[in-house]
């Protein structure tokens, strides 16, 4: 059987050179964690700062988590295969997640606020695909005879 790229598993830093819309996404996600902490420095408590950090990172591991899991269920369905250990990951990263804040947040090094702003870098990066999409169609359209 034939291995393609989207199959092998292939690692965080291999997405990033990906030309496909998971790596635009994950290199979107990045930019607008580093835009925000750089942003923040000057400006507030390093708690903040660290808390932005913190969100971004553990954005940039969820929409890791969530392309193989979805990818693992996917394949269930379509192939009739047995669940490998992804199709956990896809409950259980919501716990790692919850976890890792609940422990930053006891040790008093993040902000709640701040750690939601930095989860939502998705968001950001889902503005930017659209934009591109929009100017894309835009500027590449065809006219209807």
């Amino acid at each position: 059987m034939k291995r393609t790229v989207a199959n092998t598993g292939t690692s965080l830093f291999a997405r990033f050179r990906s030309a496909g819309i998971d790596g635009r996404i994950l290199r979107s996600m990045a930019a607008a964690s580093v835009l925000a902490i750089v942003a923040s420095l000057p400006f507030v408590a390093w708690r903040t700062s660290v808390s932005l950090l913190l969100g971004g990172l553990l954005a940039l591991l969820n929409y890791h988590w969530l392309i193989n899991s979805s990818a693992a269920a996917l394949s269930v369905v379509a192939h009739g295969v047995k669940p490998r250990i992804r199709i956990t990951q896809y409950i259980l990263r919501y716990a790692v997640i919850a976890a890792t804040i609940y422990l930053a947040y006891q040790l008093e090094v993040v902000t709640i606020p701040a750690t939601i702003v930095g989860l939502s870098t998705f968001v950001a990066a889902l503005f930017v695909e659209a934009l591109r999409e929009a100017y894309l169609g835009i500027t590449h359209r065809e006219e209807i005879s």
